[in-house]
């Protein structure tokens, strides 16, 4: 779905700091949703924590910079790294280029799949939080 010039699908679930999570089996990848890079700038670094770190919701885990920019990522559940995106070591614009492809940046291990619906998903629900934060965002 596209709001206001954003690409937000509206078949994923977002955190409330714009990183998107999908389900692929047992496992959630997370990456940096179109609104977050498109504010960033072109991303130039990308943490990438170790494997088996084990993280809790809410709880700051890495951090993305770009030019005038430093985020923080938050855990989107509780749960265990499994793997980062090591592409991003090399060529962190993959985020610019393709956020929600190759600019995928963690996979993540669920204590408790039932986490996920403590996202934000659903069409109504992203809809009204992305332009509740466009909104926000312009005034800043």
């Amino acid at each position: 779905m596209e709001i206001q010039g954003y690409n937000i699908p509206d078949d994923l679930y977002y955190e409330e700091h714009h990183f998107w999570v999908r389900k692929e089996g047992d496992i959630l990848v997370m990456g940096m949703d179109d609104f977050a890079q498109k504010l960033a700038g072109d991303i130039a670094y990308v943490q990438l924590p170790f494997e088996g770190k084990m993280l809790s919701a809410g709880n700051k885990f890495a951090k993305v910079e770009s030019g005038k920019w430093v985020g923080k990522v938050f855990a989107p559940v509780d749960g265990e790294i499994l793997t980062s995106n090591s592409e991003l070591e090399k060529e962190p614009g993959l985020i610019n280029q393709d956020c929600y492809g190759s600019g995928w940046m963690y996979k993540i291990k669920p204590n408790n799949s039932s986490d996920l619906e403590m996202l934000i998903h659903e069409a109504g629900a992203i809809e009204k939080w992305m332009l509740g934060d466009i909104e926000k965002y312009k005034k800043k």
